[in-house]
């Protein structure tokens, strides 16, 4: 006997918006410079990265291969396709856990600078598939790693 999947898909948009104690100039260095970005983007110790790369620039791609600890393996496969520098970021990026794609995505990240204080407005447009993913637990994960990012912010010297 066989089984079909119900295959399904949930479009949805979230806007997740932070202000960080930096001046842009700080904030859009720890988006775009890889050993920047390491410091804080990123599940830290409950995750076990196999495979990772960051290009950044427009065509510039972005993958991250691992496994959680007991847990499943995520892969993650952006691709950016906007880059105005100290202003705004365009990534498109799928994730996939287990081999089952949960999700595509095109996300914009805006920034804007006000003397030392930088305001950040992450928006996310996805498609979510088959079940296998919530919006609710990706704009909670995208908070925490916003969260992540204030806080390698204001450890920087």
């Amino acid at each position: 006997m066989s089984s079909t999947l119900e295959h399904s898909q949930v479009h949805a948009t979230f806007v997740v918006e932070r202000t960080y104690p930096s001046p842009v100039k700080d904030v859009w260095h720890a988006l775009s410079d890889n050993d920047a970005r390491d410091q804080w983007f990123g599940a830290g110790e409950a995750f076990l990265t196999t495979e990772k790369s960051h290009d950044f620039r427009v065509g510039g791609k972005g993958y991250e291969d691992g496994q959680w600890h007991g847990g499943p393996r995520s892969v993650f496969n952006s691709t950016y396709t906007d880059i105005v520098q100290h202003q705004r970021i365009v990534f498109t990026y799928d994730m996939w856990i287990d081999g089952q794609h949960l999700s595509t995505s095109l996300t914009t990240i805006a920034l804007r600078g006000d003397g030392d204080v930088t305001h950040l407005s992450y928006t996310e447009q996805g498609v979510h598939y088959d079940g296998l993913d919530s919006v609710e637990g990706r704009e909670e994960g995208t908070g925490g790693l916003l969260d992540q990012l204030g806080a390698f912010l204001t450890a920087s010297p």
